[in-house]
């Protein structure tokens, strides 16, 4: 089963990694029905209005987070497009994830979109059934197929070699008669092209634009074809390993990630929020922040329009923290209810409020903890910076992270 989070204690496996890349990475610089009920009336989207949500397969085990949740957190109403994560990349080809999960999982009346039970002897059940449902009541809502994801990012190497038997093959599964109607397009979600993430990638820094040249071949102008992307801005850093610019024309759009800037990788701090929008006095580390990612993404001359802002709808945290602003020290990753260092804002909220902002984001100290996370004041000052650049909309990571009413993705505009 794929991390709950996206998990990136990452810093330290990327320092590993890159120094097997070395100086190479400068040197390539320069995540049977009921009638359908009445259905939405919403306009399909126009530049700057997209929603993009991810909904992780493996989240209808213990997070009890089902597709119906979209719909009766109001999600859905909000929603212009949902990222389905993840597919895995596996022997150069795109592949099912957790198929139980995806097309077999029985869902109970309660549990369903529409209110009723799959039965035993139904074509397709799981998630894709679902979501089908869910477009029935939102007939201008799209679904994207994620393929990656931090860990089975691995697989792209390899499928770098032969782009165009890739896309092939991401292309049959997605269109998979089985499951037609549940998916508009594909997301790719290399982490990272010609760099280092939970592995090492060495296949150069044109690979990531001749794959997508190929899915964009294979999908066509019909089909959306979408990447999420590194957000890292530094001289020689990740953006500069690849030809993200040369890439641009084949996607829909990029979703550039602009969370997990900072966390309890580094256990001993400094503490730092882990999505600012700007620098601020003590940033850790230069151009490690949103604004940075999108300024230089648009100065290689990628169009504002391509570029979605991306929001966590969690919270990363240190423990033995005795400073409640920015740059205190920490004794190691505050507990969270999945994994150590990180929680959804949904119980963030209350186990440990806002004390502060710092550079657009919010920020907690509650006992020897402190955490760091976006509410929907912060969203809307985000939402601002998103209209002034003219971005073509936001993307989050991820649906069940958010309270069962909705409150930051309502606060998304």
């Amino acid at each position: 089963m794929l991390n709950p989070h996206r998990t990136r204690f990452r810093a330290l496996v990327s320092a590993a990694c890159c120094a097997v890349l070395g100086a190479g990475l400068l040197a390539g610089a320069g995540s049977a029905s009921a009638a359908p009920a009445e259905a939405s009336a919403a306009a399909p989207a126009a530049a700057g209005s997209k929603v993009v949500g991810y909904f992780t397969e493996w989240g209808t085990y213990d997070r009890k987070y089902f597709v119906k949740n979209i719909e009766t957190s109001g999600s859905a109403a909000k929603l212009t497009h949902i990222n389905y994560s993840f597919g895995n990349v596996t022997g150069g080809k795109c592949a099912m994830g957790d198929g139980y999960a995806a097309t077999d999982k029985a869902y109970t009346a309660a549990e369903s979109v529409d209110g009723v039970a799959d039965t035993w002897d139904q074509p397709l059940r799981g998630n894709f059934n679902q979501l089908l449902k869910l477009k029935k009541k939102h007939p201008n809502l799209k679904v994207l197929w994620s393929f990656g994801g931090w860990t089975w990012s691995n697989g792209f190497g390899e499928a770098s070699k032969n782009p165009a038997a890739f896309a092939q093959s991401c292309y049959d599964l997605v269109k998979n008669p089985k499951w037609a109607g549940v998916f508009d397009g594909i997301d790719i979600d290399w982490e990272y092209p010609n760099a280092c993430g939970n592995t090492c990638d060495t296949s150069g820094r044109t690979a990531f634009t001749n794959l997508m040249a190929a899915v964009r071949a294979k999908f066509g102008s019909s089909g959306l074809v979408t990447a999420a992307i590194t957000a890292d801005a530094t001289t020689g850093g990740k953006i500069d390993a690849a030809d993200y610019a040369g890439a641009a024309q084949y996607v829909d759009w990029y979703n550039p990630m602009t969370y997990d800037f900072f966390g309890a990788w580094d256990t001993t701090g400094p503490t730092a929020p882990h999505s600012p929008l700007n620098s601020y006095t003590g940033i850790p580390k230069a151009n490690y922040y949103t604004s940075a990612t999108i300024s230089k993404l648009r100065g290689l001359g990628i169009p504002a329009s391509k570029l979605l802002l991306g929001i966590g709808f969690y919270g990363r945290g240190w423990t033995g923290v005795t400073q409640a602003a920015p740059g205190g020290t920490a004794t190691g990753p505050a507990a969270g209810t999945y994994e150590q260092g990180i929680d959804d804002y949904k119980v963030l909220k209350t186990k440990c409020p806002a004390t502060g902002t710092v550079a657009g984001t919010a920020y907690a100290k509650c006992g020897n903890d402190w955490w760091s996370y976006d509410t929907p004041a912060t969203i809307g000052t985000k939402m601002t910076y998103k209209n002034q650049q003219g971005l073509g909309g936001t993307f989050f990571w991820e649906l069940s992270g958010d309270t069962t009413g909705g409150e930051l993705i309502k606060a998304i505009n």
